[in-house]
């Protein structure tokens, strides 16, 4: 069973930086497509970001590109999503996702398996 605790996120102030992090535990992360979700207030679940395991493969969201960085470091089982310039628009619990399936792209909730609880990001002055 592949659990996901996400850490680092919290509160920053329009136009600063926030780098969150989810540790991977019960498979190796070499082995797994990751994904970060992001949940605004009242609203759907969107995606923001995914690294695939059989290709480094990247994809970002529209609103999210050019400031947002995936990455995965698989000797410490940890994904991280290095977020700049941030937005009052990117206030979200933000989620970890993984899946076992062997693809090039997933972007869709209903395409992820194993999730994390959510770290609380807001962007406030």
């Amino acid at each position: 069973q592949v659990q996901l605790e996400e850490s680092g996120g919290g509160l920053v102030q329009p136009g600063g930086s926030l780098r969150l992090s989810c540790v991977v535990s019960g498979r190796a992360l070499s082995s797994l497509n990751m994904a970060w979700f992001r949940q605004p207030p009242e609203k759907e679940r969107e995606f923001v970001a995914s690294v695939m395991w059989i290709t480094p493969k990247t994809d970002y969201g529209d609103s999210v590109k050019g400031r947002f960085t995936i990455s995965r470091d698989n000797a410490v089982h940890t994904l991280y999503l290095q977020m700049n310039s941030l937005k009052s628009e990117d206030t979200a619990v933000y989620y970890c996702a993984a899946n076992q399936r062997v693809g090039l792209e997933y972007t869709e909730v209903h395409e992820y398996d194993y999730w994390g609880r959510g770290t609380q990001v807001t962007v406030s002055s």
